[in-house]
């Protein structure tokens, strides 16, 4: 199986800590933790009251994993506080977004496929 970041690149089996950050704007930055042909795992980070505003997907399936801080997430209109440990899953059309409670708050999101537009 081949690791790749751009086309006809190899990407590495490692993630190092020191990539930088994309700023989203609104309080939100990402950075891209690695990717296949079928998986991403992308950290997102949050200042305090930062919105992830509710939205769906067409194709991509997404869990998301709270590594840091806690978040007010609504999934399919149903809203739950998460902390450090919790996650949820939002599957393909159905709606999700989050408000970060606390400063530093940080998700790890799970793509499948892959969100090429991240790329």
């Amino acid at each position: 199986m081949k690791l790749l970041m751009s086309p006809g690149n190899r990407m590495s089996p490692y993630f190092d800590s020191s990539t930088p950050w994309t700023e989203l704007g609104g309080g939100i930055r990402r950075k891209i933790v690695g990717h296949t042909s079928q998986l991403m795992s992308v950290l997102v980070q949050f200042d305090q009251g930062a919105i992830g505003t509710p939205h769906e997907h067409d194709t991509h399936d997404q869990i998301a994993f709270v590594v840091s801080g806690s978040f007010e997430a609504e999934v399919d209109g149903i809203k739950r506080v998460l902390k450090a440990g919790d996650a949820f899953i939002a599957p393909h059309l159905h709606m999700h977004g989050v408000k970060a409670l606390e400063a530093g708050s940080m998700l790890l999101d799970q793509f499948s496929p892959p969100r090429e537009d991240y790329l």
